[in-house]
């Protein structure tokens, strides 16, 4: 089974980068983030008609979520328990129905920028709400996927330029330190399971020429229970989809587990 995490950056702007992706990538499962489309604007006739089903969580000019699956999708639940006065779309999750079935979570952590201040209180708080559905999750011993786009460069190695990032709300200490609690639940980051190496990004700017410099960092992440991480067989970061045309400032990164 192929699961792939890729944060867009708008469905409008990618309404057709996303399908050339999709049709070359074939994967069975995909979690979106910043869909930036509220439910009934979202076009999901386009990806129906190419054998995907698609369940969103949508909110109007910001955040959003969808997971969109190529195999049935059972028990969708949207929104992160724990905060019933949170209304940002930045949860949704199913389970894929594959040979074996596995629990798909797709997020939008928040970025929460400017740090201190309340924005990156909320960040905090969002992650400890995620480290207890998780945890939550994590007892029913099966497959489990926790995919999306973090906002958390976990280390140096992360980064093309770690230093730039010192204050910055996706590298405080604190918020490594609750990436890191997310990981110590029993948790395996799926790319660093198979590269060690640095210099492998999943974002790059738009401004000052990022992209042309591979000054990027790599915060979209696929964690995975010790069910799931038992079947990983590969995983890849799309660094390509960054060079086409009116690309977002994420790619896909996707795993392939074993059926």
């Amino acid at each position: 089974m192929k699961i792939a995490t890729f944060n867009i950056n708008g469905i409008k702007a990618r309404i057709d980068a996303l399908p050339q992706w999709l049709e070359a990538a074939k994967p069975d499962a995909v979690a979106l983030q910043e869909i930036k489309s509220v439910d009934e604007n979202f076009p999901r006739e386009l990806f129906e008609n190419m054998g995907y089903r698609v369940e969103t969580h949508g909110q109007k000019g910001f955040n959003g979520v969808a997971i969109l699956s190529r195999l049935p999708l059972e028990d969708v639940r949207r929104g992160i328990p724990g905060d019933d006065s949170d209304e940002q779309a930045r949860w949704i999750e199913a389970t894929v129905m594959g040979a074996r079935a596995v629990r798909l979570c797709g997020l939008y952590l928040p970025n929460g920028n400017p740090a201190p201040g309340p924005k990156y209180d909320y960040k905090l708080a969002w992650m400890a709400r995620m480290e207890r559905h998780v945890q939550a999750l994590l007892q029913a011993e099966e497959p489990l996927v926790v995919a999306g786009d973090y906002n958390v460069i976990p280390q140096p190695e992360d980064a093309a330029k770690p230093e730039a990032w010192l204050d910055d709300a996706l590298f405080r200490p604190e918020t490594r330190a609750a990436f890191r609690r997310l990981i110590n639940l029993g948790l395996t980051d799926a790319f660093r399971a198979r590269h060690s190496a640095p210099g492998h990004y999943s974002f790059w700017d738009y401004q000052a020429g990022a992209w042309d410099r591979n000054n990027g960092i790599r915060i979209d992440h696929l964690l995975l229970s010790p069910q799931a991480a038992d079947l990983l067989e590969d995983v890849q970061i799309d660094k390509a989809v960054r060079g086409g045309e009116k690309p977002s400032d994420h790619v896909p990164v996707w795993i392939d587990l074993a059926a």
